[in-house]
Order: structure tokens, then sequence, then C-alpha cells
């Protein structure tokens, strides 16, 4: 195979993987999922939480297929496709856990629009602290966090965790 189609192939896949995420984080997650995912909506104790299960229930299609490709002989996409599961595994963690949860500490203030308007949709999704009745799912893409507190707001803020001081901040201004 072309170095040039695996290369999109990776990037198909990387643009696929948002889309399958928010479908993974809505329907199943806050879903039949909430099980293991209710623990991330709660004040974390320690370094670990169930939902963390969910990161090697992901990695699996990856490391099948990365094995696949190179070891068992499949078609060489298989490669590009595992690998990209990969980087979006990646980029999630590094968004997702160091970027908005700070899971590892840092200095890093977001300064572009872009990164600004992802952070506060996330904290704006953690905001509410039952399966049903938050916004925003997608970990890449986001709507304006203007729309997402509106939507909590036509939905009567059910299930939104009352504000303190640091979270009302956090949320209005990353």
């Amino acid at each position: 195979m072309h170095w040039a189609i695996g290369i999109l192939i990776f990037l198909a896949t990387v643009i696929f993987m948002e889309g399958f995420a928010y479908v993974a984080h809505r329907w199943l997650m806050h879903g039949p999922g909430w099980f293991l995912h209710a623990s991330h909506h709660r004040p974390r104790h320690g370094n670990w939480e169930w939902n963390d299960l969910y990161a090697a229930i992901f990695a699996v299609p990856s490391i099948v297929l990365l094995l696949g490709g190179v070891q068992w002989g499949w078609w060489p996409g298989t490669i590009w496709i595992g690998a990209g599961i990969a980087a979006y595994g990646a980029i999630y963690f590094g968004f997702h856990d160091i970027i908005v949860h700070r899971r590892l500490q840092h200095r890093y203030l977001p300064k572009s629009s872009y990164m600004k308007r992802i952070i506060s949709a996330h904290r704006l999704h953690h905001a509410v602290e039952t399966k049903d009745g938050t916004v925003s799912f997608g970990f890449l893409w986001a709507p304006r966090p203007e729309e997402l507190k509106a939507e909590l707001k036509r939905r009567g803020n059910a299930g939104v965790r009352a504000a303190t001081a640091t979270t009302r901040d956090r949320v209005e201004h990353p």
C-alpha cells in the first residue's frame, strides 16, 4: 500500500473516531455504561476512577488491528486504522485527562478561541451530575458555550450541581 493512501486512511480514522466517541459517550456511557461512567461525573478520590476502564476497552480494537496488520498478514490498511484509533486515544488523553481534568499538573492556559470553547463545553458537560440532561458529548468539536448554557437552562438545569465560586469561575472563564 502506498504511504499516501495509508496517511489518508489514518486521518480519516482520526476524524471518524470523533463521531464514534460522540456516539459512545452519548448513548453508551450515558446509557447502559453509566455504571462505569458515573464515577467520572463525581469528584475523584485518588488517581483512578471506574470510567478509566473505557480507555482499556476502546484500546482493544486498535491493538487487534495493529497486530493483525503487522503480525498476522491482514490487509495493510488495518495498520493505519489501528494507528488512527491509537492517535485519537492519545489526543483524547492529552486533551481530556491532562488539559481539562488536570490528572497531570501543568500550567497550560488556553489562549485560542478553539481551546477555550472545547474546554468550556466539556466543563459544562460535567456541570450535570446525572446520567440524563447533560450537553456536549464530543471531545474535539463542541457547540458554543452560550448554546450549551441556554440548553441547560431550557431543561430547567435538571441535574446541574450547585456552583461554587471556584467551579463557576472555571466554567465561565477557562
